[in-house]
């Protein structure tokens, strides 16, 4: 998380204290209170990038799936010769979201790579990497023309890769296959549905005729039928089909259109042209299922790295994955403080927590919040925790007059459901872009649900 951004340092006192809560209750009874506190703790205080390891043939795409992955020009193409020198190790970020790539020399290439090496070969150079750092995932990437094209020889690369691995690590990643080119299968005029579009575009997008879906239908048949090709031919390898998790045809093209240098003669010289320089503009998106290619890695990989992945990838299906865990687990955490004895009580407060899952959930959508913001976020959906704190107490105290023992028990209810509203407000306004009356309006309705099943228990 920023440095600078207080009501996450907040937040992170506040996990420290319920830690040190945690030591006094008994091993059982605080065992899954336990298990959401290490969730928030590894995902947003000890989050790291998520390392990838990228394999193929050289022209698979793996530099033009990092784009597609950031959506943005981050590793140069190679469009006739390879590209690609040295396998190095890449932290490549973007919005304050990283992953640490290994992007790597094209397997069976045919000519010498663009960028140095002294590797003799490919799998020399990946080599060398993989003893230096173990990847979470390997990604395994091949054309949707070549799943039947002299394959054989890319999964004995792919098997050298686990070999390395075990050797060195005695690790044995789990394993992602994806298949780009998807778009250029036939009929290769049809496009493939493209979910880069924002929903309102896609909207605007009218119906396709009874002959377009046809096209779609038999284009998608095609995609289904090199998948089932190469994930046969994977699972084939005793050597990786344990480690093989899934099969994703993709489409990655991006096209950049590199910005024409101001000449150093015109309008002040040198100075003025470096000056000048601009960065590549985007022309063409044709991205397929990246944002699912996105999940299945959100998924894959250990709680520390998926924090920066979804910032990084900015898609939205694993930004609310995430954000869904950050506020089941916060409000676990809070169920169980307003359970807790008064004492623990008034040394955790709830309103930082759930300050702090706001700003938590705004950072993962690309904002950064202040205490202030995410106080004032609370306030504007009618979520005075300071009156519920008052109110729980109250009411804890009315209960224990009518059913002694009952109080803390409706009183973690209260704090659960009423802070699953606030995460499910904060994930609408945040990560979908909804307008603040809508937010409020999310709240409202979660809070209206939670109390109904409250009142059917």
């Amino acid at each position: 998380m920023p440095d600078d951004d207080d009501s996450l340092r907040a937040l992170a006192r506040v996990i420290a204290r319920v830690e040190e809560m945690l030591e006094r209750f008994p091993l059982q009874a605080g065992k899954d209170l336990r298990a959401r506190v290490a969730t928030v703790r590894t995902l947003l205080f000890e989050k790291r990038p998520p390392a990838l390891v990228l394999v193929g043939r050289r022209g698979a795409g793996k530099s033009s799936l990092v784009n597609a992955l950031f959506g943005a020009k981050m590793a140069e193409l190679g469009h006739v010769t390879a590209q690609t020198g040295r396998a190095r190790w890449y932290d490549y970020e973007r919005d304050g979201g990283a992953m640490s790539i290994l992007d790597t020399r094209g397997i069976q290439e045919g000519s010498a790579p663009a960028e140095s090496d002294t590797a003799r070969t490919a799998l020399e150079s990946i080599a060398v990497e993989l003893r230096a750092k173990a990847p979470d995932v390997v990604v395994f990437v091949v054309k949707a023309s070549d799943v039947d094209s002299a394959i054989d020889a890319d999964l004995d690369a792919l098997e050298r890769v686990y070999d390395e691995l075990r050797r060195a690590h005695s690790a044995e990643p789990p394993l992602v296959v994806v298949i780009t080119h998807c778009d250029l299968l036939e009929p290769k005029s049809t496009a493939l549905p493209s979910a880069a579009r924002s929903e309102s575009s896609r909207r605007a997008v009218p119906e396709p005729s009874e002959r377009a879906r046809e096209e779609i239908d038999e284009k998608m048949h095609h995609v289904l039928a090199a998948e089932r090709a190469a994930s046969n031919k994977v699972d084939g390898r005793p050597k990786l089909n344990a480690r093989h998790q899934g099969t994703l045809g993709v489409s990655t093209y991006m096209s950049w259109r590199e910005p024409i240098e101001p000449s150093a003669t015109a309008g002040g010289g040198v100075a003025a042209a470096a000056g000048a320089r601009r960065e590549a503009v985007l022309r063409a998106d044709e991205r397929w299922r990246i944002d699912d290619l996105a999940v299945i890695l959100f998924r894959l990989l250990p709680e520390a790295g998926r924090a920066e992945l979804a910032r990084a990838t900015q898609a939205r299906a694993v930004q609310e994955e995430l954000a869904k865990t950050l506020t089941k687990a916060t409000a676990t955490i809070c169920a169980g403080i307003a359970a807790a004895p008064i004492p623990f009580a008034d040394v955790v407060p709830l309103t930082t927590l759930q300050a702090g899952l706001v700003a938590a959930i705004a950072w993962i959508g690309g904002r950064s919040l202040d205490r202030r913001g995410a106080g004032e976020f609370l306030a504007s959906l009618g979520a005075n925790v300071g009156a519920a704190f008052a109110l729980r107490e109250a009411f804890r105290g009315l209960v224990k007059l009518v059913a002694p023992g009952g109080g803390p028990v409706l009183s973690a209810t209260i704090a659960f459901s009423g802070t699953m509203a606030i995460g499910a407000a904060a994930r609408a306004y945040f990560v979908r872009g909804v307008s603040a009356e809508d937010a409020r309006k999310v709240f409202r309705r979660s809070s209206a649900k939670k109390d109904e099943d409250q009142r059917k228990n």
